[in-house]
């Protein structure tokens, strides 16, 4: 048999001589090995590759896999890594177009003219194969489509970019030096369903290796655990298939929990299912995840012929009464969806950055990954499997460039299109085999929006057939209805809270989740606690998956790229920025109130006690430490420590440690739940300041100058400058000027992601009219005993009669009180900023201040903030989002500074909001890339009565929340500052 080039585009033809998909089996050849972890039997083939690399089919180089033809003028390439990171084409970001669109137009069945192909070789000598084995060589991860030859010889042709392609190549191994040959198609029939939301690669991207079998061996194995209905007795079922070559053999069997023998049996049979049966099990959840070892020794008459490990968690997980329960809990995805994904390598991603990952999640509150939207490497679910991660693991499968509701629904795929159903059950397939013995995977999903139809409903009744201990998901039957029972779940994708629960009220015929919500791209995640709110209202309402992890930015020339930064068209350019963690996978601002969200308890606080309600399922508090603090105007004065009884499910009632004598001081209390140093959940009480004081302590006098043009109002240690034409242009205190241009009014603020999609601009573009150009009108002066008053009135642009007032009143001491006012005459649209900005200079870098924090935050997503004093550097308050925007806002601020070398200016007042940057709104405004800012010449320090919120319910169309926009009535800003040494 050979290659045959019209495989690639066949959609019937997706597998010739491939192995039968298994469980993934690590064999070793002794208990040493086991123990280490280094086996005999697998030889890596991963490192550097000879590599040419076509444009097409017409230059291919036929006869380059004999073994005669040689190769050592070719380039070579790393593996497992991506074609196009490695200087050949371009890496392509699209979201559900496919990467051809715009460029030629092609229907299912067909492919692109422009199909670059990349010829890999490589060589093995035959003395790292063991004796009396068979040899397999299995490819983890090729995208899309390969061709393999052994030593001139075609072995197979394989499809399916993210589930391994195995292949026997015992006969063909020759004494001596081995080649092995490898022709990666860039697009094949099987990229009409790959059609993710993620970058375009090609090449072998996941490990390649050579396993040795041996003579007798594990083929594969199932492994299923049940439960009694008190969950007090268990059964794990083991059902291997055991392959042997005329030889007698025994297999022994041995169940382990840490170092206690639960069982151990022997057995002489090939596939007969071997049952362990003991009380009280240890249960694996996401909060408890208990692993038991189960450990397999396959034996001839000779001895030890192989052993391999695997764990076990016992756990159930089924409908009870209509609602997902987990060991007979209701449970709750507190989800995420992440990509595999690197700056540096793309989707080749190693251990050790996944580990960051899961231990990231598992530190914020995340219960749940969906591996959106392909199986994901064997040690994903290790690690899920270990450290406990819900996991919804989904085919490799989405059409959604076919179908969008912009498009002819005639070439929709799969649908009912019959030559498409075997290359879906086969990519469905694949996954199970492969995965099904993780106790972490408690749901399957067919795939991620690829519509509806029968082929969807064949593959929901072949995984059912397959395994009756998990779920089916498919979020496309919101689009497709015709096969409802496709999905045990009804799953949508950014469905607004108001909607879902209006769902909720007229369906309760399946557990709901949202597969996808809370679109985090850029300064997102505005109103999330709304989703969360719904946990507790309803119990068919079972939480939903966070899109998504990880930014999806790569690094070139030392600078984080995104869609069409590489010169590839089409692009959805930055729309693969939506992470909850930036791309070099630090976390971004949106975590913290996202980790506040998804906390497991909830506490009410008030001047007499703490209520405290335990939502874990299986965890009682009292493996945690419950700290106390009060704070007085941001500083710790008592701090309190205590363990609590709190069963899960369950609410105590503790006393309030803390008695507040003292009404002229802001106090607080923050409880804390910490565990090994890392808090786990939080909130807060403010006191009522009940004696506010506003007494102006000064008895010294200021002289005013003033002539046509200007008023200057001199004090002690001080003076300032206000034109009669700008406002205020000068502040100089001890000799040092602390203003570089003059202050002026703001009400509005560079776009986020979520503001350019639902028209932002367009709606609120008066408002950078009226900022920029607003004409500064010049009132008056008046003098007190102490102070003096200058008076502004803003005449705004393009809106008639309307004026925005500013008065300045300036004391002895060098205190300046601001009071800025603005009452509509029309009630126009609200503005998205009320308030005044101070371009300082550069050197002006250190800010401390009194309000909530520590991470930026904003009115709709400032629950996770707690009030307190912070400090940081104006440098690092531009938040890396990928595109440059609105960022490092703080809210229900009372007191800050921000100090240079010799410059210090404190701000007061009693609930304002702020942001200090190096750039102005505009200046954020026109940069595409944070490289395109100009290069830092002052501190931008904005001082608001209120911003809008961020919004983030999706990041098409969703409008910030009504309830956390500005008035469209009235504004009022009034806030003191003064120069300081």
């Amino acid at each position: 048999m050979e290659m045959k080039n019209e495989w690639v585009k066949d959609p019937k033809i997706f597998n010739v001589n491939r192995l039968r998909a298994t469980a993934s089996i690590h064999r070793y050849a002794s208990i040493k090995e086991l123990k280490e972890k280094q086996s005999s039997f697998n030889y890596s083939l991963n490192g550097s590759w000879k590599f040419h690399y076509a444009t097409g089919f017409n230059q291919l180089i036929p006869e380059f896999s004999n073994k005669d033809y040689s190769v050592d003028h070719w380039d070579e390439i790393k593996v497992p890594g991506h074609i196009q990171l490695q200087g050949y084409g371009k890496p392509m970001y699209v979201n559900q177009i496919y990467p051809w669109s715009g460029t030629q137009q092609i229907i299912p069945g067909e492919l692109p003219d422009k199909n670059p192909i990349g010829s890999y070789v490589t060589y093995f000598d035959s003395s790292v194969i063991k004796d009396n084995v068979d040899t397999y060589i299995t490819f983890h991860g090729v995208e899309s489509a390969m061709a393999l030859w052994v030593n001139g010889t075609f072995v197979g042709y394989s499809e399916d970019t993210f589930t391994p392609s195995s292949f026997n190549i015992t006969d063909l191994i020759v004494n001596g030096e081995n080649k092995i040959a490898v022709n990666v198609y860039r697009f094949s029939s099987g990229s009409w369903l790959e059609d993710q939301d993620f970058w375009r690669f090609s090449g072998i991207f996941r490990d390649v290796e050579l396993q040795m079998v041996p003579h007798v061996h594990l083929k594969d194995i199932k492994i299923l655990t049940h439960l009694n209905e008190n969950y007090d007795h268990a059964t794990v079922e083991v059902t291997p298939m055991i392959v042997k070559k005329e030889a007698k053999f025994k297999a022994v069997y041995t169940l382990k929990y840490k170092d206690e023998i639960i069982g151990q049996k022997e057995s002489k049979d090939c596939c007969s299912p071997i049952n362990f049966e003991f009380d009280d099990p240890h249960l694996w959840s996401a909060e408890k995840p208990n692993l038991y070892q189960l450990y397999v020794e396959i034996m001839d008459e000779k001895g030890l012929v192989e052993c391999s490990q695997y764990n076990v968690g016992v756990r159930e997980f089924k409908l009870i009464d209509g609602i997902m329960c987990i060991n007979g809990k209701r449970i709750v995805f507190h989800g995420v969806n992440r990509h595999e994904f690197s700056a540096k390598t793309g989707r080749t991603v190693s251990y050790e950055d996944t580990k960051k990952d899961i231990l990231n999640m598992k530190a914020n509150n995340i219960n749940a990954l969906r591996t959106c939207h392909y199986p994901n490497q064997t040690f994903v679910y290790d690690l899920c499997d270990e450290y406990g991660l819900y996991v919804i693991d989904e085919v490799n499968l989405e059409t959604h460039g076919t179908w969008s509701e912009l498009f002819d629904k005639t070439h929709i795929i799969p649908d009912d299109k019959s030559e498409w159903l075997d290359i879906i059950l086969d990519r469905a397939n694949s996954m199970y085999e492969r995965d099904k013995n993780h106790p972490s995977i408690i749901i399957w999903s067919l795939g991620n929006e690829s519509y509806g139809g029968k082929n969807l409903y064949e593959m929901s009744k072949f995984m059912k057939q397959k395994d009756t201990s998990r779920l089916i998901h498919y979020e496309g039957l919101s689009h497709d209805r015709r096969y409802n029972e496709t999905s045990d779940i009804e799953s949508q994708m950014y469905t607004f809270a108001v909607d879902v629960e209006k769902y909720l009220k007229e369906h309760q015929d399946k557990p709901f989740i949202l597969c996808e919500y809370a679109h985090s791209m850029g300064n997102s995640n505005g109103a999330l606690f709304k989703y969360i709110d719904l946990e507790k209202k309803y119990s068919l309402y079972q939480g939903g998956f966070i899109w998504d992890y990880i930014d999806q930015a790569l690094y070139h020339d030392g600078k984080l790229c995104y869609g069409g930064d590489f010169g590839e068209r089409p692009s959805d350019y930055d729309f693969c920025g939506n992470g909850i963690v930036f791309a070099d996978r630090t976390n971004t601002p949106k975590m913290q109130e996202v980790k506040y969200c998804y906390q497991y308890v909830d506490f009410r606080i008030d001047e007499n006690d703490i209520h405290i309600n335990n939502n874990y399922l299986f965890t009682n508090l009292n493996e945690y430490q419950l700290q106390m603090d009060m704070l007085c105007n941001g500083n710790v004065v008592q701090t309190k420590t205590m363990t609590v009884d709190c069963k899960p499910l369950s609410s105590v009632v503790v006393e309030n440690p803390f008695k507040i004598n003292d009404q002229d001081q802001e106090y607080t209390v923050t409880v804390y739940l910490k565990k090994n140093h890392e808090i786990y959940a939080q909130e807060q009480y403010i006191y009522e300041v009940k004696n506010k004081t506003h007494n102006i302590h000064t008895t010294k006098h200021v002289d005013i100058v003033e002539d046509y043009l200007n008023v200057g109002v001199v004090g002690k240690d001080f003076n300032a400058i206000f034109s009669k034409q700008k406002g205020l242009v000068s502040y100089r205190y001890h000799q040092q000027e602390y203003i570089r241009v003059p202050v002026r009014p703001n009400f509005f603020r560079a776009a986020t992601n979520n503001d350019v999609e639902n028209k932002y601009g367009y709606r609120y573009g008066k408002w950078l009219t009226a900022s920029l150009y607003a004409k500064c009108e010049f009132v008056g002066i008046s003098k007190g005993d102490c102070s003096c008053k200058i008076e502004y009135a803003y005449d705004l642009p393009n809106l008639q009669d309307e004026k925005v007032h500013l008065v300045y009143e300036v004391y002895g001491d060098g205190k300046i009180i601001v009071d800025m006012s603005y009452q509509p005459v029309v009630s126009e649209i609200e503005m998205p900023v009320f308030g005044l900005i101070f371009q300082l200079y550069k050197d002006m870098e250190e800010v401390n201040y009194y309000g909530f924090g520590p991470e930026e935050n904003y009115i709709d997503r400032n629950k996770g903030a707690l009030l307190g004093k912070y400090t940081y550097q104006v440098t690092d308050n531009l938040t890396p989002y990928l595109y440059p925007q609105e960022c490092g806002n703080r809210t229900h601020v009372r007191e800050l500074s921000v100090a240079g070398e010799n410059t210090k200016l404190t701000v007061k007042g009693e609930d304002f909001e702020f942001t200090a940057l190096h750039y102005t709104p505009y200046e954020l405004e026109n940069a595409r890339h944070k490289d395109e800012l100009p290069n830092v010449y002052q501190t931008v320090l904005c001082i608001n009565e209120k911003q809008m919120g961020v919004a983030g319910d999706d990041t098409w169309g969703a409008k910030t929340h009504d309830e956390f926009l500005l008035d469209k009535e009235k504004h009022h800003l009034r806030f003191s500052f003064k120069g300081k040494l």
